[in-house]
């Protein structure tokens, strides 16, 4: 049975177990140059919300993305369901849309989503994997899953005196400095302050509005009261997000990393969460991989990498499409490869 989406308030993206498709994220992503569309999608018996973001691009087109969405997986023929969703969907999308670009939360694992009028995008949006804890066992059990070396950097942390609690909002200029401290460091990109600060005050503007949200938090891991590193949180229904961190490059051998996620795996456990997501690692342990550093960091606190299908593309109007594919194309070029190169030489110069 084909599936059929109809408008529908955003209260209604209230009832999803997915953070980036609940009424907070459309409110969020509102704030920094999107326009959320919430729908309702049937299928037979089963309905479910579903949020679809726009942006313009130029001046006469549109992108259409589903942040981690649908969040219903047929298991079979889900090519034909993604592409059939599209249609659906298209005629409710603004004009000039070009694209409808998913990125489902499936687990990848059995029939992948290939299908005619589907593709598989360039680039990933969402990180297609992650490490999640399950935080059902008791916390002894939980820190016993541990790799050793993560489960004695915690005590170690707690031993040298490190201690975590939640910044106020003052505390995000401290953090910033530590972010932006970060990004140099690792050569990574990031968003503007302003974008972070939005976490929470769309969590304040959806409360004042009536719709369900998550508790936000900043956490920091402070040693003889200075800020070592910060992180942001999200807690949502049965799920926390690890959304982003930020750490100084001085005290390393304190572990304040390690003190704070093991804090926030604690917080979202007392608060009902089940999961604990570390919001993304490369998918194997590659040394030559850019990011391995990340992937011993995350698996130490859960060994099992859990890996989905990534971003797919249903191109509504192809040639626009074509064009707007070889312009991505570049575009990652400059930041993944010429920036960094750009960037070194001046760091030696």
């Amino acid at each position: 049975m084909e599936p059929s989406a109809r408008a529908a308030p955003l209260s209604a993206l209230d009832a999803s177990p997915e953070l980036l498709q609940s009424g907070y994220w459309a409110t969020f992503k509102e704030a920094h140059g999107w326009q959320a569309h919430p729908f309702l999608v049937s299928m037979g018996d089963v309905e479910f919300p579903l949020l679809v973001l726009t942006r313009r691009i130029a001046r006469l087109f549109r992108l259409a993305y589903v942040p981690f969405g649908p969040i219903r997986d047929p298991g079979a023929a889900r090519g034909a369901f993604l592409a059939d969703l599209a249609r659906s969907l298209r005629p409710h999308l603004p004009r000039g849309t070009f694209l409808l670009r998913f990125d489902p939360p499936w687990p990848k694992g059995g029939e992948s989503p290939h299908a005619t009028g589907l593709r598989k995008a360039r680039d990933d949006i969402q990180p297609p994997a992650t490490v999640v804890v399950d935080l059902r066992p008791t916390e002894e059990e939980i820190l016993a899953s541990m790799k050793p070396k993560t489960r004695y950097n915690v005590r170690l942390a707690e031993k040298r005196g490190v201690t975590v609690d939640t910044g106020t909002s003052a505390e995000m200029d401290r953090w910033y400095e530590l972010y932006r401290e970060t990004s140099a460091r690792d050569r990574i990109a990031i968003h503007s302050r302003s974008y972070y600060e939005g976490l929470f005050t769309a969590a304040a503007e959806r409360a004042a509005a009536g719709g369900t949200v998550p508790a936000v938090k900043l956490l920091l891991a402070r040693a003889g009261g200075e800020v070592l590193a910060g992180n942001i949180v999200l807690f949502w229904k049965k799920r926390a997000v690890y959304l982003t961190g930020a750490s100084s490059g001085e005290k390393r051998n304190l572990m304040p990393t390690y003190a704070l996620q093991w804090t926030a795996m604690r917080m979202a456990k007392a608060a009902g969460c089940e999961t604990y997501d570390l919001y993304g690692c490369p998918p194997a342990a590659d040394e030559s991989h850019p990011m391995f550093g990340l992937y011993q960091f995350k698996t130490g606190f859960s060994p099992a990498v859990t890996e989905r299908w990534g971003t797919w593309d249903a191109p509504l109007n192809r040639p626009v499409h074509a064009a707007y594919a070889a312009a991505e194309r570049i575009r990652m070029w400059w930041f993944r490869v010429a920036r960094k190169r750009f960037a070194g030489r001046r760091a030696t110069g």
